[in-house]
């Protein structure tokens, strides 16, 4: 009798989770093995450099004395409206999320001239 593979596949589609979970555990217990990846070899594995972050965001830490500046350049990068601006400049929170490194940069220093205190995270 030849293997077929197209069956066995649609048998497997067949089967519940539980049932799948079984057919693993009696794999394994048949063959002397384990489904679990090998975590010791990943950790045993050489150090990578971490990756270097490409997605900045920028936080307004406080008005600084200039608020109509700042609340005017909050408007121009985030496109709020008046009230919107003024409560994130009064109250501080993320005036950008998931910007690149050069748009951040950018940003920070509109809003550090116009007096305020910014933080790229």
């Amino acid at each position: 009798m030849a293997f077929n593979k197209e069956q066995f596949i649609a048998d497997l589609e067949a089967m519940t989770v539980l049932e799948l979970k079984e057919l693993v555990s009696a794999l394994e217990e048949h063959f002397g093995v384990t489904a679990a990846a090998p975590v010791a070899v990943a950790a045993a594995g050489p150090v990578e450099a971490a990756e270097e972050k490409t997605e900045f965001d920028v936080v307004l830490k406080s008005a600084g004395g200039n608020k109509i500046a700042v609340i005017k350049e909050v408007r121009a990068i985030t496109g709020l409206g008046l009230k919107e601006a003024k409560d994130l400049v009064d109250n501080g929170g993320v005036i950008k999320e998931a910007a690149p490194k050069d748009e951040a940069n950018a940003i920070k220093e509109k809003l550090t001239a116009a007096g305020a205190e910014v933080e790229v995270k």
